[in-house]
């Protein structure tokens, strides 16, 4: 089965595990089902909600983990009446389980699935323990260096229920039989999930996006701006010491909030030279992102997709980032932004200085960051890369389905 061309386009079953802290995942999930319904596409959206897990026992949680049968039952129900061309699973964790992939290929549909972490690989999805980034899980088929350490939720017994749900599906090969595409948001991403198992030869990248902002970037002056959660992974106390060692750095304006929003409210009082902005509404970013000479993105563990940094180069706004992981990727050092060593607060400072001081090399950039979202990241180039994904996955599933 090809894509349909007679103007009905496919019947697409899309699923997602909404978590308690909305956050990037559940907004990826909300534009992509939009995005396939704008282009014609019939699509039936599948939710559940962590919160549902408040009134659960510990055990009744774990056992989901492995296997829901009443999602496997509803969705069996559903996609038999739906009869989806392609099932596309987000984050199944805990509620929805890898019921769904077996539901979804026993209805004849190809199944497509987003890793938008590393839950994969790592039982906390974020290779980063001890304010570093750590892979000990990754060539384990059982993580238990993850279970050793309690790297999920500090618990033993919550890392040994998940690790021990994706090491049960691992030996059952419940991925790889039944999911036809892996979707990566990065090649970085593509790599280290290979490395920890997943299909090397069902793998394929494609990053999130954002939707045009309808305005060009402003002079290149002004103050450097944070936008993202107030934790230890994020590189806030980098960039607050930063600050602290270079009084003649621009203005830093830090809008987010999370653990360490005490810290930063602290050294805003203390230091003239930086605002705590708290956690700022949706339209309030891009407002602020126009009235800034930089983003600063000081993150020190291996990000999924930072949207922040997609938004920022929607922007015209160019990026010092730290120089790990997906995020360097992302930001090509000299070609959209600038980029340094993790945890350095003097490198850091570095370049915030030249990007705010060469008016001319921030332009420059400016332009080429407004030129690669252009190029990679605007909704008609991800409708495009997800079509064709769906295209391969279907062609998939028909050539094992004649074997």
């Amino acid at each position: 089965m090809a894509l349909l061309t007679n103007g009905s386009g496919l019947r697409v079953a899309v699923a997602h595990n909404r978590y308690q802290q909305p956050g990037g995942e559940d907004q990826v999930f909300e534009r992509e089902v939009a995005l396939l319904k704008s282009a014609g596409h019939d699509v039936l959206s599948y939710e559940v909600h962590n919160d549902a897990v408040a009134s659960m026992s510990s055990f009744s949680v774990a056992a989901r983990y492995v296997w829901n049968p009443t999602t496997y039952g509803t969705l069996r129900a559903r996609f038999a009446s739906f009869r989806p061309h392609v099932v596309h699973v987000h984050n199944t964790l805990p509620l929805i389980s890898p019921a769904i992939l077996v539901a979804a290929r026993r209805s004849g549909a190809a199944v497509v699935q987003t890793l938008h972490n590393y839950r994969m690989v790592c039982p906390s999805a974020t290779l980063f323990r001890d304010g570093r980034p750590c892979e000990l899980c990754v060539p384990q088929r059982l993580a238990l260096s993850g279970v050793r350490h309690a790297c999920y939720r500090n618990s033993r017994s919550a890392t040994a229920a998940v690790a021990g749900s994706t090491f049960i599906h691992r030996v059952l090969r419940t991925y790889a039989h039944n999911v036809d595409r892996f979707i990566a948001l990065t090649e970085f991403a593509r790599t280290t999930l290979s490395k920890g198992g997943v299909p090397a030869n069902k793998l394929v990248v494609k990053p999130n996006f954002t939707a045009p902002i309808g305005a060009t970037h402003r002079e290149a002056g002004g103050m450097a701006l944070f936008v993202g959660r107030l934790s230890e992974e994020k590189g806030i106390r980098t960039l607050m010491e930063a600050w602290k060692r270079h009084r003649d750095l621009p203005p830093l304006r830090i809008a987010g909030d999370g653990p360490l929003r005490s810290e930063v409210e602290l050294q805003s009082a203390q230091n003239g030279n930086i605002t705590a902005l708290g956690a700022l509404p949706q339209g309030r970013v891009p407002v602020e992102m126009r009235s800034a000479a930089v983003l600063v993105f000081p993150s020190t563990w291996y990000e999924g997709f930072p949207m922040t940094i997609v938004e920022a180069f929607a922007n015209g706004l160019p990026v010092v980032a730290s120089r790990i992981g997906s995020v360097a990727e992302i930001v090509t050092d000299g070609e959209v932004g600038l980029t340094f060593t993790p945890g350095d607060a003097d490198e850091l400072a570095d370049r915030v200085r030249r990007l705010s001081n060469d008016r001319d090399l921030n332009a420059r950039l400016g332009a080429a960051a407004l030129h690669r979202y252009g190029e990679r990241y605007t909704p008609e180039a991800n409708l495009e890369q997800l079509q064709r994904i769906y295209q391969e996955a279907i062609e998939h599933r028909n050539v094992h389905r004649r074997r």
